[in-house]
């Protein structure tokens, strides 16, 4: 994210925490009850919790289509994401969205510390990459194991394959979610997409790979 995002994330929580605590304190002069933390009885980690639960895990703000694509990715077009919108994975040399790739990192991490290692295969993928990929591994509508060019989870930076053992898989498959990832190709396990709107609470929409 790098300093300039911490910054920036800092002081949007700040702002959230102070505009929670003045809408709870009108809200408290108009019930007249008083609170020893001045916040009508909540504490200031209820408040924290608020105001980072809305706040993106990148520090940014974003909206997303009808199919959960987010709205400033579509402008640029499938697999034509510009370098400014991918961040790198963990230490991995591969990249995705901003979101996306800070998500798979706190996974990845996360798994570490449960002794479970997630390596990654591959990431954002072009539409020049795409194109190739169809022509070594077929369409996955035809039985492949490729999107339509302009259609790959990859191209917008939002999926990655992952190398995972057998111990790796069942701790994806039961941690996953929680951090935003779900396996959205039926036939290849490895294959995993990043859904924004599920870590706030929304659908769970099926992805293309």
């Amino acid at each position: 994210m790098g300093i300039e995002g911490v910054n920036n994330r800092i002081a949007d929580i700040q702002s959230r925490i102070i505009a929670l605590q003045t809408q709870q304190a009108g809200r408290t002069a108009q019930s007249g009850t008083t609170s020893s933390t001045g916040a009508g009885g909540d504490d200031f980690a209820s408040y924290l919790s608020d105001a980072v639960s809305q706040t993106p895990a990148s520090g940014r703000s974003y909206s997303l289509n009808g199919k959960g694509i987010p709205t400033d990715l579509e402008a640029y077009g499938n697999g034509k994401i510009p370098a400014s919108e991918l961040e790198p994975v963990g230490t991995t040399r591969h990249k995705l969205w901003g979101p996306a790739a800070e998500a798979l990192t706190r996974m990845m991490s996360d798994a570490e510390k449960d002794g479970v290692h997630i390596g990654i295969t591959d990431s954002y993928r072009p539409y020049a990459e795409q194109v190739d990929l169809v022509r070594r591994k077929g369409l996955y509508s035809q039985g492949g194991l490729a999107a339509k060019p302009g259609t790959s989870e990859h191209g917008w930076g939002m999926a990655a394959d992952l190398d995972l053992n057998a111990k790796a898989l069942a701790w994806v498959r039961e941690n996953g979610a929680k951090y935003g990832y779900f396996n959205t190709a039926s036939r290849e396990s490895w294959h995993w997409g990043f859904k924004p709107d599920s870590i706030s609470g929304g659908g769970q929409p099926p992805g293309v790979r």
